[in-house]
């Protein structure tokens, strides 16, 4: 089980600050548009309208929208490393890998809830940017690399395996709770928590 390459999107990296943020204002626009409108009605040329760049900006990083919504979907996963770090490096590692599965849950939720365009993007599984299984094995390649030496464990294929299924389970009970409640069923959510939780003891302690 090889970990997953990252995706790449851009036709062209920003190199000067003022690309860069070109390129920022670009993502936050499709994000707010794919709140608005929805993935099938989201437009290259509306975007450029909402981030107030020439539509040419727009096509020196992408050919078209869907590699711009993965763009958006991989910048997800970089901010919910962010923040994932964060709160783990703030609650320190008395909790073990309880602490850690509560806060990886938390704050996927949490941007769940909050992040623009995030309900439809994710981090790539809701919309057509590729192979359907590739963004849970980057989450999982993702979660190896950051929780490994948190949780003292080796980052080999048996940790990785571990971190997959527990993404795969709980990206469909997670979803399930959305399509129930807008803001999330919490009774599916605290089930998923359980359900992880038994796994995850089997396989950690």
């Amino acid at each position: 089980m090889k970990p997953v390459p990252p995706a790449t999107s851009l036709r062209r990296a920003p190199v000067q600050r003022r690309s860069a943020e070109r390129l920022s204002r670009i993502l936050d626009a499709c994000a707010d548009l794919l709140d608005e409108v929805g993935y099938d009605a989201l437009s290259t040329r509306a975007v450029a309208q909402r981030a107030s760049v020439p539509i040419g900006s727009v096509y020196r990083f992408f050919g078209n929208k869907r590699q711009m919504a993965d763009a958006l979907a991989q910048r997800n996963l970089e901010r919910y490393t962010v923040r994932v770090t964060e709160r783990l490096r703030q609650t320190g590692e008395d909790g073990g890998w309880r602490t850690a599965m509560d806060v990886v849950l938390d704050e996927y939720l949490e941007m769940k809830r909050t992040a623009p365009g995030f309900s439809l993007v994710d981090f790539g599984n809701q919309i057509p940017v590729g192979a359907r299984a590739e963004p849970n094995h980057r989450v999982a390649d993702r979660l190896t690399e950051l929780l490994s030496g948190y949780l003292g464990r080796e980052p080999d294929e048996d940790l990785r395996r571990v971190f997959l299924i527990a993404v795969e389970t709980a990206d469909t009970l997670v979803h399930l709770a959305f399509r129930v409640a807008p803001e999330g069923d919490q009774r599916i959510i605290d089930e998923a928590r359980e359900m992880l939780r038994a796994y995850l003891a089997r396989v950690l302690d």
